[in-house]
């Protein structure tokens, strides 16, 4: 990975929250810790308990498991320095410190766009096609999906990264945002960035809209197969296990799609919020979302701590 040599700059100031009062920042900064120590934990929890109980070694909870350690890097990767920011007056990140966020912030979070889309066909196929269920979502073609999932969202991230770092940076170092987000980056670069912002685009439309349309068109024919079902209890069922999977999705895909594919420079400070909803705040709502909701993960749940309180007697 080159970079430009015609960079000046040899770190950035990132602005956070620093035009909010000192008392709102202990308070944002009381919030946010309490937000990513519930996340850790919360996370954690759902890894072990998919882990260790056998009933829980399906597909779906597979997913689950592999969406829970993708929320732990994602907001590790903005969380602790962030809350540093919020406390210190030296709020600068150097260049290279940047670089590496990023690549640690974006393959993580195109990482769930991908997978919020697997889960999706993994409960279309579930529910329309329940009878060669074990045969498309085989272990085999599960594992493949994963590891494209990764491969494609850290190629892509790589590339994007080199675009973005390869600029010159010769003028102003303020980043308006509190992590090395792309088009703060890009309002400080001292040539075009047309075909950057072209390339950004592009990548929103991989990464965020088809995977979103791939969801949109799973639910649709869940929706249509639901319908089409005469008992009651199966229809709270089938709907019962697509409805934290759908509000998983609002909240990540509604925050992200408008950060960064309809934003402007104008409305920053609006970005930083929606920023914060789906890179600290949603990975601490997954477990409770996906987990909390489901009876067979309740009784896992409630088995695991049997057996630790037994062991602790």
């Amino acid at each position: 990975m080159t970079w430009n040599n015609h960079t000046t700059i040899t770190e950035f100031l990132l602005l956070g929250f620093s035009r909010l009062s000192l008392e709102l920042q202990l308070v944002l900064f009381g919030a946010i810790l309490l937000i990513y120590i519930t996340t850790l934990i919360g996370n954690i929890m759902a890894i072990v308990i998919i882990t260790v109980d056998p009933l829980l070694h399906t597909p779906m909870y597979w997913f689950l498991k592999n969406l829970s350690i993708i929320e732990i890097c994602f907001t590790t990767s903005v969380a602790p320095k962030m809350l540093r920011d919020l406390l210190s007056k030296d709020k600068t990140i150097s260049f290279m410190g940047c670089a590496t966020q990023m690549i640690f912030f974006f393959t993580p979070g195109q990482n769930e766009c991908l997978l919020l889309a697997v889960m999706a066909y993994d409960r279309y196929v579930a529910i329309c096609d329940p009878l060669h269920y074990t045969t498309v979502m085989s272990w085999y073609i599960c594992i493949r999906l994963m590891i494209s999932a990764w491969l494609t969202s850290l190629l892509m991230t790589l590339a994007q990264t080199t675009f973005i770092f390869s600029l010159s940076y010769c003028g102003p170092n303020q980043i308006n945002h509190f992590f090395c987000d792309v088009s703060p980056m890009l309002d400080l670069a001292c040539e075009d960035t047309s075909m950057n912002k072209v390339s950004i685009f592009v990548d929103g439309i991989i990464v965020l809209l088809m995977p979103f349309a791939l969801i949109l068109f799973s639910y649709v024919n869940i929706l249509s197969t639901i319908l089409r079902i005469r008992s009651v209890e199966g229809k709270r069922r089938a709907f019962s296990t697509c409805s934290s999977h759908l509000t998983s999705v609002t909240l990540f895909y509604g925050t992200a799609i408008s950060v960064y594919m309809v934003s402007s420079s104008q409305t920053r400070d609006t970005d930083k919020f929606c920023s914060l909803l789906y890179c600290i705040v949603t990975p601490m709502l997954n477990p409770m979302i996906y987990c909390l909701r489901n009876q067979e993960f309740k009784k896992a749940f409630q088995s695991f701590v049997g057996k630790m309180s037994n062991k602790g007697l």
